[in-house]
């Protein structure tokens, strides 16, 4: 069976990005730490609530979250799948912005 069969026949979850907002910083702190556990480093996560509140959602933010949310095909509970954490930069030799993906973990 060629893959986009496979495609057809299988449901496909409904996705949904959205810009993180203060509400969230539990499930984003949640991301990191799972995405330390996979990296088998979670001893390194020195990041907190208040440090994730003070630099995304302060009045300079740092930087920024996605959430990638799913919901089944039967349209269950939308359930969050994935988060990607990402900040703007300058490159002086292009003289152009530019964006950087620090983390995405699905």
């Amino acid at each position: 069976m060629s893959p986009d069969a496979a495609a057809k026949k299988t449901p496909q979850p409904e996705l949904s990005i959205r810009p993180a907002t203060e509400a969230d910083i539990d499930l984003i702190l949640w991301f990191i730490r799972q995405l330390a556990i996979f990296e088998k480093a979670p001893e390194q996560v020195a990041a907190t609530p208040d440090l994730l509140r003070q630099n995304l959602f302060g009045p300079h933010p740092y930087a920024h979250v996605l959430l990638v949310h799913a919901k089944t095909a039967d349209g269950g509970e939308e359930t969050p799948v994935a988060f990607a954490l990402y900040f703007h930069n300058f490159s002086t030799w292009l003289g152009r912005p530019g964006l950087y993906l620090e983390d995405l973990f699905v």
